[in-house]
Formats: C-alpha cells, structure tokens, sequence
C-alpha cells in the first residue's frame, strides 16, 4: 500500500472527524481506514491521534502533518487536474464555503446553474457567516462579499457590492429622510449582526474619508432577509445588501437613502489559495461564476 493513499484515508479520518463519518462519507470500511492511519503512523514512527472509545483528538504531530499532507495531496490533485484538462475531461469535487446571505439569495441561483451545467463536477457547498480559513480547513475556495484586503489569497471580482441603507416610505412620513449619516445616530435603525461593523455604519465621504456612526433601534437580528422584512415593516432603517434590497426597492416598498454616502470599490469575489498548479475544476467553476454575474448584471 503506498503512503498516498494511507495519507488520503488520515485527511479523510481527520476532516470527517472520525472514523465511521469518514468511512460512510468515502465509501469505505472503518476497519480498513484504521489499517491505514496505524500503518501510516508505523511508517513515520510517530502518533498521529489519540484515539478513545468514543472520539480521537490529533497530537501535536498530527497537526503538523494534516496541514502539511493536505497541502500536498491538493496539489498533486491540482496537478493531475492540469494534466487532464488538456483531454477536455473536467470532473471531480469542489469543497466551496459562501455566506448565508449569497445562498439565500437569488444570486445563490448561480451555484445551481454551475451544477446543472457540469454534472461531472459535484459541488460540496457550506453556508456560514463566520470567516473560514481556506487552507486550515481544506476548502478549494470561497465567495466572499466584502472589499477584500487579503493579499495572501487569489480574488477574482465576479460583480460589484454595496450595501444600502434603506427605510420604508412609512417610516419616512413619520420621521423624514436623512441628509447625513448623522443623523441616523438619532433615529431608529435595525441591527444585522452579521454585518462587519454591527451598530457603528460606515460612510464615505466626498473626498474618499470613512465616516462611522453609532446607531440603535428596536432590533437586532442575524438574518439580512430578517432585517429587509423589519425595514419593510417600518421598525427602522436598515443596511441591505444590494440584491437584497432590489425586490423591495424595486416594488417600492423601501426607499434607498444616503446614496451619496455608500463606500465603494465592494464585491462579490472568489477566493481561493494560492497555488502553483490551479485546478481545472475551479477555472471552470470561477469562470461560469464571472460569466453568469455578466449575465444577470444588477443595475
């Protein structure tokens, strides 16, 4: 048995988080994914996990070699990739990380499309607001909405971003529109917790300065469509995402303020590892991303 596939079956166990997840998620037996994380072990003369009966942990050993096995198995995987994608023959997995909000919203289509269009490749896709670590947590690549700062990654802009304050028409009978972001401080706004900046909005200024203003409100919920449907009620104004504010803006149930004020330079990008052979699977994928954003352009 070579040490690639014993090397395989250890980010299996560990990724899986166990053994018998690992095995029903690859196909294989338990028995045999021990027999080759023991040989595995025996070959490098050090403990990889402390097993119990009921769960295992990794030794600081086996730290060390997940995050060093992953990288190399990914680009030999990538390598092979490259090879194959000279043939035409495109195919295997793609372990993608996106935000709730992009999975919940219409633009969550694009992902459903990608599927439909390559049914060689499957498309193992995980909602989470949190910031995930790509390489950490053996992810292919990510979508991120936001303006992007990381220079150790690889982006790709597949559209723009920004996020719109907005206020019923109701709301703004009744306590007028606001001319600066000031005066937001003193009037009643709805928290999206998941938000980056919480209760303090950022603003930009004329001459290109970020602004923030502290604001409150009746409130605070970790669901931009939670919040789109509380500023559709009235309770306040409300930060939304561009393609989660149109269907409301577009009906006229809510109304976009400050305009002048929103920063720029945001998107909508793709993110991934940097890596010396990139997978044809992921060229694909970005590829029909930043072609079905081309195709379904917001204005």
């Amino acid at each position: 048995m070579d040490t690639l596939t014993r090397m395989r079956a250890f980010i299996d166990v560990v990724e899986a988080e166990g053994f018998s997840a690992a095995a029903r998620k690859i196909g294989r037996s338990k028995a045999l994914l021990s027999k080759y994380v023991r040989e595995l072990e025996d070959e490098l003369g050090a403990l990889l996990l402390n097993r119990t009966t009921r769960q295992f942990s990794l030794t600081e050993a086996g730290h060390t070699y997940f995050k060093r096995a992953s990288e190399l198995v990914r680009e030999i995987d990538s390598l092979a990739e490259s090879v194959r994608e000279s043939s035409g023959d495109v195919k295997g997995r793609i372990k993608l990380t996106a935000p709730r909000t992009f999975g919940d919203a219409p633009i969550g289509r694009s992902l459903v499309d990608f599927a439909a269009a390559h049914p060689d490749i499957t498309l193992e896709i995980h909602l989470d607001d949190r910031f995930v670590d790509l390489v950490e947590e053996g992810f292919d690549l990510a979508i991120r909405i936001t303006r992007l700062a990381d220079s150790s990654m690889i982006a790709r802009r597949l559209s723009p971003f920004s996020v719109r304050v907005c206020g019923s028409p109701e709301l703004i009978a009744r306590v007028g529109t606001p001319k600066q972001p000031q005066d937001l401080a003193k009037l009643p706004c709805i928290i999206d917790t998941n938000g980056r900046w919480l209760s303090n909005w950022q603003f930009q200024r004329e001459n290109g300065e970020m602004m923030s203003v502290p604001v409150s409100g009746p409130i605070e919920v970790n669901s931009p469509l939670t919040t789109r449907a509380a500023a559709c009620a009235g309770l306040g104004f409300a930060p939304l995402p561009d393609f989660i504010a149109a269907p409301a803006l577009e009906s006229g149930e809510l109304v976009s303020v400050l305009d002048d004020f929103r920063p720029q330079n945001g998107g909508i990008f793709a993110v991934y590892p940097h890596r010396r052979y990139l997978p044809a699977k992921i060229r694909v994928f970005v590829d029909f991303l930043a072609q079905w954003f081309k195709e379904h352009e917001r204005g």
